[in-house]
């Protein structure tokens, strides 16, 4: 299987990552993608400014400053950069190393290329960040009342 470990796609199948991605289509991504270790401290990206692509982190974790919102730390497993790649827009926060850290960097014509080849892999990828963007979302309005079974 490519360049991954079994041990390495049981870290970014995390619950709080990619989890619909299989392990041949970690496989075909790492292939690709640009393996990185980052120093405590480093700005992965800046909050307003353009992305070229998304990091997966693999070991270590990062804080995520976001403007009128506050401080998120997001670990191993999970994705920083999804909301600039699918808006092809600035990023909506700045990211950075709270330690060492090794991620996977994707540009994205790279991503893309991959789901013009493998519409499979897109189609999984894509049901992946909508998932954590709706996790994301319910965790910041908090829950709701009324909702199923509840009086």
């Amino acid at each position: 299987m490519g360049k991954i470990s079994e041990q390495e796609v049981a870290v970014l199948s995390s619950k709080q990552g990619l989890v619909y991605l299989t392990a041949n289509d970690w496989a075909l991504m790492v292939d690709k993608a640009s393996r990185v270790h980052v120093k405590k401290g480093t700005v992965l990206m800046s909050a307003g400014k353009k992305t070229d692509g998304i990091y997966v982190l693999v070991k270590g974790s990062a804080q995520v400053r976001m403007p009128h919102r506050g401080l998120r730390s997001i670990g191993a497993g999970e994705v920083c950069g999804e909301m600039s790649f699918l808006e092809d827009g600035p990023a909506s926060a700045t990211v950075v190393a709270e330690g060492d850290l090794e991620a996977y960097h994707l540009d994205r014509a790279t991503l893309q290329g991959l789901f013009e080849l493998f519409p499979h892999l897109g189609s999984r990828f894509y049901r992946s960040v909508a998932t954590n963007l709706s996790r994301r979302l319910r965790e910041l309005i908090g829950p709701i009342k009324g909702g199923a079974g509840e009086k």
